[in-house]
């Protein structure tokens, strides 16, 4: 099973690389020139970076991006477009993160580069003229768990928390391939979590770790501010309401959005839809940030 797992992951990697332009006409109809690529160093070694600058801008604030993909798909240019969004709605520059995925990579690894990521741009953003010190997270599904994780990280670390945490549709809780079949047919069904589970949470500890599952921490206090974007029809909504109330109950300044009539893939399909939930994302960035 676990080397079946793993060939399946790897197959689903190379079918994602074929379609990464899918979504490149989203909104992206900005004139910025082509991110510049770093490599950030982290405790498992260094992790490219897409960098994409507002033009003009000195010292601008931070969006540190963490890609979808149910820590499998390794192709941070789907999110191209959503990039160049945010940085020309909001004048941020944001940094897209190449992390780690499976099956080459095991749980923790991808979490703990995230946060490394995160505490490197806060330590020398400056040094090319980034503001480490106004800074938010975010990203779409998994990579909502990891902007989620970061905020729990650098809260236990003590470790500068972001200004804002962005979680699209996120996926906060991994301990279970069981979810709730909101309709018939949903986008996210238990066979890629199935996966996601035999090939990165390998171990079934962590998938009970509050890093991995956020929304299963004993404790959610003293986190960043969130704006959190549920879908109507996901699977994963459940988790994404519940984290929401939580955060809110221990007194974390929330905003919580509910996106009607969709499930998981929010920025798909209706394209009306798509830009109310960017500009209601990049809203959110430009006042926490900005």
């Amino acid at each position: 099973m676990g080397l079946f797992s793993d060939a399946t992951a790897l197959l689903v990697q190379a079918r994602t690389r074929r379609v990464a332009r899918a979504s490149a006409d989203l909104f992206a109809g900005t004139d910025l020139d082509d991110p510049d690529s770093w490599r950030v160093a982290t405790r498992h070694g260094f992790v490219r970076c897409d960098v994409y600058r507002p033009p003009g801008v000195g010292r601008p604030p931070v969006y540190v991006h963490f890609h979808g993909g149910a820590f499998l798909m390794r192709n941070p240019r789907l999110d191209d477009f959503f990039a160049r969004f945010l940085v020309a709605e909001t004048g941020v520059a944001v940094v897209n993160v190449d992390y780690d995925v499976a099956p080459r990579h095991r749980y923790p690894i991808a979490h703990q580069q995230a946060h490394d990521v995160v505490r490197w741009l806060t330590q020398h953003g400056a040094e090319s003229d980034l503001d480490g010190s106004r800074l938010a997270v975010g990203g779409f599904s998994t990579g909502g768990n990891l902007a989620a994780s970061v905020c729990l990280q650098a809260r236990d670390a003590g470790t500068p928390m972001p200004a804002l945490q962005l979680l699209g549709v996120p996926f906060l809780d991994v301990s279970s391939s069981i979810k709730p079949a909101v309709v018939e047919n949903s986008q996210i069904g238990p066979g890629i979590l199935r996966l996601a589970h035999a090939s990165y949470f390998k171990d079934e500890w962590s998938r009970r770790d509050p890093y991995a599952s956020p929304l299963l921490s004993d404790d959610v206090h003293h986190l960043a501010p969130a704006c959190i974007v549920t879908a109507e029809y996901d699977a994963l909504r459940a988790e994404g309401d519940a984290y929401a109330a939580r955060l809110a109950e221990s007194g974390v300044d929330v905003r919580h959005h509910v996106v009607r009539d969709c499930d998981h893939h929010v920025l798909e399909g209706d394209r009306q839809r798509a830009r109310h939930v960017l500009d209601l994302v990049a809203g959110e960035l430009a006042e926490k940030v900005a």
